[in-house]
């Protein structure tokens, strides 16, 4: 029961007690009262983000509501998530792995959706004289990929499928324009990684030894900052049925998307149309299949001591229903 005294506190009383309901809201709140001027979209030279950022077809969707769009490129996928977690981008896309050493790390992101692949745009790769015909061989070699990566993920798996242990080769963590230069040195025996740079390679004399899908699942997600989509579920779910859509004519239209993405990043038209015509252009929820697979791979890394604690995937998946 209310007294007169409760009903009526010391002025100082309420005031301690408003900055507390204050400091209990969700960070989200406060976001939403920020009108947005402009997203931030972190992308990699994979994928299909080249060429939507080539063909404008995000500012187009976002233009009626004032909204500008920021491109951030960055090398691979953790330097992106890292900057997912500040908030120094919105929106991005990545591997597999990726996530999940951001989850472990307490990341402030969120799965907003899921982009299956065939698998056959990430390979382990060694030169064409190498000795080394199988997974197996690479036991006791140099084995060089980027950190935390997608490809850091096909490595373990391949291992496992193999029945080699984590411990049996020398890992090299570099990212892919420094592993490119040790590659051709001669300073790893082989090396992970994925398209654009994986059809670059195979212009020269390599071997792939084995690829992504010989080993697991492979999946791509966009992820967003999780503050931002709390605040503004309606601009993620715009982000996501934008890229499903642009996915859907890419894959209709694929002369256009290698000219797109070969005008966007640079790389060579013949490798990025050898990229382009192994991949599958496809946005979709996190479905429990995929929400499975990553699981998987979480445990795998934990058990292997890749990252700190025990995470739960689901936790951090965020609920995508496309128009269509």
């Amino acid at each position: 029961m209310l007294t007169r005294r409760r009903l009526f506190a010391p002025a100082g009383a309420a005031i301690a007690a408003l900055a507390l309901a204050a400091l209990a809201c969700p960070v989200g709140n406060a976001v939403a009262q920020q009108p947005v001027k402009e997203i931030r979209i972190g992308f990699q030279k994979a994928g299909i983000f080249p060429a939507v950022k080539q063909r404008r077809t995000l500012e187009e969707a976002l233009k009626p509501r004032g909204i500008d769009v920021k491109w951030v490129e960055f090398a691979f996928g953790p330097p992106l998530l890292e900057a997912l977690n500040t908030g120094n981008v919105d929106f991005g896309f990545t591997g597999d792995a990726p996530p999940i050493f951001a989850q472990a790390a307490t990341a402030n992101l969120l799965y907003v959706a899921a982009l299956p692949s065939a698998g056959a745009n990430e390979a382990i790769v060694v030169p064409e004289a190498s000795a080394i015909r199988t997974v197996a061989d690479l036991k006791g070699k140099r084995v060089g990929f980027a950190k935390g990566s997608s490809a850091h993920n096909t490595t373990v798996a391949a291992l496992e499928k193999a029945g080699l242990a984590y411990s049996d080769i020398t890992p090299v963590y570099l990212a892919p324009a420094d592993a490119t230069a040790a590659f051709a040195g001669g300073s790893i025996d082989a090396w992970t990684i994925w398209d654009p740079y994986l059809a670059l390679a195979e212009k020269g004399k390599v071997r792939v030894i084995s690829q992504a899908k010989d080993s697991h699942d492979s999946n791509a997600f966009f992820l967003a900052n999780r503050a931002f989509t709390t605040a503004h579920p309606e601009l993620v779910t715009l982000l996501n049925q934008t890229f499903a859509d642009e996915s859907r004519w890419a894959e209709a239209h694929k002369p256009e998307i290698i000219r797109s993405l070969h005008e966007a990043t640079g790389v060579d038209a013949e490798a990025i149309k050898r990229a382009v015509d192994r991949s599958i252009f496809r946005v979709t929820p996190v479905t429990d299949a995929v929400v499975a697979s990553q699981q998987a791979t979480a445990d795998r890394f934990f058990k292997l001591g890749l990252i700190p604690k025990a995470i739960t995937v689901k936790e951090i998946v965020w609920v995508w229903t496309p128009n269509s």
